[in-house]
């Protein structure tokens, strides 16, 4: 198509199927973790709050490189990886998978944690007086209040995990159709001077983060709307 190479599908399939999982797996972790940590008073909460952010501030290349540590042969992702006859979980899509769901584990975590912290304590005092058990509450109560939340964190999941490069190429590497995503593949391109294929992907990258940051703003007045 347009004169492209037909594996430029490939790391564009790979890559949505990726982001997909991460985010579904992400928003089934980060709900209970951002609930704790909105309404905890206990310390452990900031030291559990500054793990679950590490994320941010640590190069990808070093969590890559502990990730790649733990998910090799050596390491915890070897022992599991025997269960099923495997060496490793590393350079694998269930390696990139882990990698990816602590990558943006924070990107997911805070904007929930804080769509629940900005609910306050009196809807669930109400379901209290109207006898819903703390399960029922929250499910019918908290959540409902917190979707703003939970869509931005569910945007931001997976739009980071689209455009992640330093983790992938850790712990992945470059296998076609198993974990050579769009960021690596972009690198690929250039690296071998497929100029055309690293313009298309490029291109389809910049228009994706355009359409992330204007669905970004659509939720953030609706969240403005919405509040009191």
């Amino acid at each position: 198509m347009f004169g492209l190479s037909p594996d430029i599908w490939r790391p564009i399939i790979l890559t949505l199927e990726l982001a997909s999982l991460t985010t579904a797996i992400l928003l089934i972790v980060a709900t209970p973790v951002a609930w704790w940590l909105a309404r905890s008073r206990s310390w452990w909460a900031q030291i559990v709050a500054a793990v679950v952010a590490l994320p941010l501030v640590l190069p990808p290349t070093v969590l890559g490189f502990y990730l790649l540590v733990m998910l090799g042969p050596d390491g915890p992702g070897g022992a599991i990886a025997a269960l099923w006859g495997a060496r490793t979980l590393a350079f694998s899509f269930a390696g990139l998978v882990i990698g990816s769901v602590l990558y943006s584990l924070p990107f997911v975590v805070q904007p929930i944690r804080n769509a629940f912290a900005a609910m306050g304590d009196r809807p669930m005092e109400a379901a209290a007086t109207l006898r819903a058990s703390p399960w029922r509450a929250f499910w019918c109560v908290a959540v409902p209040l917190a979707r703003p939340g939970f869509l931005t964190g569910a945007i931001l999941g997976f739009a980071h995990t689209v455009g992640e490069f330093g983790v992938v190429l850790m712990i992945g590497g470059n296998i076609p159709g198993v974990t050579k995503v769009l960021s690596v593949a972009i690198f690929d391109f250039v690296e071998t001077s497929r100029w055309p294929e690293a313009h298309a992907l490029a291109a389809g990258m910049v228009v994706f983060s355009f359409v992330v940051i204007l669905a970004m703003s659509f939720v953030e007045k609706r969240m403005g709307r919405l509040a009191p």
